[in-house]
């Protein structure tokens, strides 16, 4: 809703009056419909003759001659599903013996044994484990579903505990080292942002199952540097989570985040404020109906809020560099802040109202107000994480709780993998399959481990979404 292009000049608060630009009439036009060598370029590509005419309806209806072919053409295309399948894989391992020892009382003997298991005594592969979590934690299917896919499509059973104890195994041994290089990195970037979300373990020590736990999200801001996103299962929505995993970052880091007081445990942090979340509550205090009327409060405080985003959408548009973008913030938005906040003092509205509320958020957040405009890379909203939390939120409808302490944080791990590559434009299945092949431990580098990182050379050349 843009409330600018309709909203008479004598009735705007100063600081937000609108340029005015003339913009001739013009006929929306339809947008083309992709081509499907565009749609379908990273598809496998095969053409099908077609011969269906009859020997006689190739007669020249003429004279009766047979006709000749001249030339092809393509007159439909398909897409061809062809459904995934089980295969069972036997390792033979050869045993050597000494010929020379043989009859001798100790006959010597050895065995080709190979790479042991990814899970000790279990049939699993990299590609089915990575399979299944791809199917939990990016396509919300709870293992309950997936057990009965592949009874029904494979015609084998596999349990819904037993595909747990895989994620938990494969996440204790092989992605910890990844998440800790992960969480290392993030602690040294100096614009990062943070959120958390509601869920339910049920076998936590001393806690009911009915009781709130919660999922934090810490990842890297809009720096232009390589997205990291980091999962993590708390018992409680306590700020020490937040301290606790930025404990070691550099002080005068920027943070951006919602209202949630628990953040103010980040003393050294520089803390910028979401105005996505400030502009929401003034939205949702307009009255209906009142949305063009431009004397009411909660319409001005949305389009004090508007206005900022506004003129970072016009950033965005014009490609600006961070540090141009940080000198235009000072000339356009720092008016529009300063304006904002002398507003809000002047404002009152009715005890436990949507305004009141609107008013009353904006007015704690007005210490965190105007620390976006100290560098380009801060940002002016908190969507991003707001963005990273939705696959959890998503999953949650439909696989409800974790059962265990443990598979709460393995799978805070497995999203922290499968996010992180998908912010980094890999295939987020086949990046957990590479790790789960490569299988990383305790003792590896941290140059080891940025090579098996999803932004590497090495893994966007065999992992990359070709989409």
């Amino acid at each position: 809703m843009n409330l600018f292009e309709e909203m008479p000049d004598d009735r705007l608060p100063e600081i937000i009056e609108p340029e005015i630009i003339d913009v001739s009439a013009h006929k929306r036009e339809r947008k083309p419909k992709a081509a499907y060598d565009e749609m379908f370029d990273n598809l496998p590509h095969r053409q099908v003759p077609l011969d269906t005419l009859t020997d006689e309806e190739k007669k020249c209806p003429v004279c009766g001659t047979q006709m000749v072919p001249i030339g092809t053409e393509t007159v439909r295309t398909e897409l061809v599903f062809h459904p995934a399948y089980l295969e069972r894989v036997d390792y033979m391992a050869t045993t050597y013996e000494c010929p020379s020892c043989k009859d001798s009382p100790e006959p010597q003997f050895v065995k080709d044994r190979g790479a042991a298991p990814l899970v000790p005594h279990s049939y699993v592969s990299a590609g089915l484990a990575a399979h299944v979590m791809y199917g939990k934690f990016i396509n919300a299917l709870p293992y309950y579903r997936q057990e009965k896919d592949f009874e029904n499509q494979f015609g084998v059973k596999i349990g819904r505990g037993t595909m747990a104890h895989w994620t938990i195994y494969c996440s204790e041994n092989y992605f910890t080292p990844m998440i800790n290089y992960f969480h290392r990195l993030l602690t040294g970037r100096k614009f990062v942002a943070g959120d958390e979300t509601p869920i339910q373990v049920l076998k936590e020590a001393d806690r009911r199952p009915q009781s709130k736990s919660y999922v934090w999200l810490f990842r890297s801001g809009d720096d232009g540097l390589n997205p990291i996103i980091v999962y993590q299962y708390h018992p409680t929505r306590n700020g020490d989570a937040a301290a606790k995993f930025f404990q070691g970052s550099a002080p005068g880091t920027y943070i951006n985040v919602d209202g949630y007081a628990g953040y103010n445990k980040l003393k050294d942090f520089k803390r910028c404020c979401c105005y996505a979340h400030i502009r929401r509550y003034f939205l949702e205090a307009i009255p209906k109906g009142k949305e063009k009327d431009y004397t009411d409060p909660a319409v001005q405080g949305f389009l004090y809020c508007n206005k900022l985003f506004e003129y970072e959408r016009s950033y965005r548009g014009k490609g600006l560099s961070y540090k141009q973008i940080y000198s235009r913030r000072l000339k356009d938005q720092k008016p529009v802040v300063e304006a904002f906040l002398a507003w809000i003092d002047k404002q009152t509205a009715l005890g436990g109202s949507r305004l009141a509320r609107a008013l009353t958020y904006a007015g704690n957040q007005r210490l965190y107000m105007m620390t976006y405009l100290e560098d380009g890379r801060c940002s002016i909203s908190n969507n991003l994480s707001e963005n990273s939390i939705r696959p959890v939120t998503v999953g949650r409808r439909n696989w409800l709780f974790c059962d265990t302490t443990d598979g709460a944080d393995a799978s805070m791990m497995v999203y922290s993998l499968l996010e992180t590559a998908r912010a980094n434009g890999l295939n987020p299945q086949k990046y957990l399959e590479y790790l789960l092949e490569a299988r990383p431990n305790q003792n590896m580098s941290d140059e080891e481990l940025e090579n098996m990182a999803p932004w590497s050379p090495k893994v966007q050349e065999c992992c990359v979404n070709k989409s």
